[in-house]
């Protein structure tokens, strides 16, 4: 699908670790070049042609942002370096101001390293309690679970709507309506979510969402975050300086500006937001429904094939995104994919971020295939000639 508008896929590499990052159309680099090499200027800082054309530009894409998830208004979307930066300004920039020692964070172990780590700080800091919400036999959260692990003293729930290791998509509209009815605010990891899917806040009714541009086709180094109304006022920045502030003092006192400009200090990857602005545009022209309905029938075959082979373990065969997670029996998942590199096809192995995950699955590090709607059967097939191959161990050593 649309497989033309990537220049890479014409060297014949076979991209299936978009779970990490994905190929990028050539939307992109034009719009990257173009400003570039005929607007480059400061957005929001001059009264000059060029840097109102950036920042009308910039701008743009805010509103493209709001209409993708559906938020009510610009002022709830900020630009960001990426999911990470994100969690870390909610986590330190809302939640260190709100929670008191003994409150209680609900995660879960198949969790991203950005969303356990500031919680690890947090509770370093001010004395929080991080908890899990127990995974079922196949290591996905289930309402029931979120309820067993809810106590009177449970704040927050923080939790990927997609898992970037077991791929199951978690019912967040059941758990973000369970949580509110017990006071709890929902902090929602969109990575690997938003770029498969079509995602409506306010029918989610999630109070805080975070993704990142290069895990949907755009640039690295530009990411969002998504914030109720009811928290424009709320939450504090965490980085100061330019752009952030409307005035300051040398007695210490100044003013800052309300949301979105109070967490974007800094001149932020211009060129990287309006450019992230035409691949919004892009996949809104493919359609996020056809593009979750295409990869997950990619799934479903990738699933028929793998179980041709013996000595295949699949982790997450029930889950319902395109990320499916094996081990080859007998071989460390990583010369799995230094071997299968040979064959131009691109896996990622290790612990994938989520190092705590190996509790649940019982081993460390696996081999993941993630898909986009850029693959095809044709490539599934490939992999599975190449893993099928009678000599693949001693190809190996």
């Amino acid at each position: 699908m649309h497989r033309e508008d990537f220049e890479i896929l014409k060297t014949g590499i076979i991209y299936f670790d978009n779970g990490a990052t994905t190929l990028k159309p050539k939307v992109l680099s034009e719009a990257i070049s173009d400003y570039y090499n005929y607007y480059s200027s400061n957005a929001h800082r001059g009264d000059y042609a060029l840097s109102l054309k950036a920042s009308a530009e910039y701008e743009n894409v805010r509103e493209l942002v709001r209409k993708l998830i559906n938020a009510n208004t610009t002022k709830q979307i900020a630009f960001t370096s990426g999911t990470t930066d994100g969690i870390n300004k909610i986590v330190f920039g809302y939640f260190k101001n709100k929670l008191k020692k003994g409150d209680e964070v609900l995660l879960t172990k198949s969790e991203h390293a950005s969303n356990i780590l500031p919680w690890f700080e947090l509770s370093d800091e001010i004395g929080i309690k991080i908890k899990y919400i127990e995974l079922d036999e196949n290591h996905k959260v289930t309402l029931e679970n979120v309820k067993k692990a809810i106590t009177p003293n449970t704040k927050v729930i923080a939790m990927a709507h997609v898992s970037n290791v077991v791929g199951d998509i978690r019912p967040l509209k059941e758990i973000t309506a369970l949580a509110h009815k017990n006071g709890i605010k929902v902090l929602c990891d969109g990575a690997q979510s938003v770029p498969h899917m079509k995602i409506d806040v306010k029918d989610l009714d999630i109070d805080f969402l975070t993704f990142s541009a290069h895990k949907m086709c755009g640039p690295t180094g530009v990411g969002v975050i998504y914030l109720k109304e009811d928290y424009l006022n709320e939450i504090k920045p965490i980085i100061f300086g330019g752009g952030m502030n409307a005035e300051f003092a040398t007695d210490g006192n100044r003013l800052y500006k309300g949301m979105p400009e109070l967490l974007e200090a800094g001149t932020p990857n211009i060129a990287g937001v309006i450019g992230f602005g035409y691949v919004i545009k892009y996949l809104l022209n493919i359609g996020f429904d056809k593009i979750h309905k295409y990869e997950y029938e990619l799934r479903s075959y990738l699933i028929k094939r793998l179980k041709e082979i013996d000595e295949i373990q699949i982790y997450n065969e029930n889950s319902e995104s395109g990320i499916v997670t094996i081990n080859y029996k007998d071989i460390f998942p990583q010369d799995l994919s230094i071997y299968l590199d040979k064959y131009n096809i691109c896996t990622r192995a290790g612990s994938h971020c989520a190092k705590i995950l190996k509790e649940e699955l019982k081993i460390k590090n696996t081999c993941r295939i993630s898909l986009y709607f850029y693959n095809n059967k044709e490539e599934i097939d490939k992999l599975i000639e190449a893993l099928k191959n009678k000599n693949i161990k001693n190809d190996i050593i």
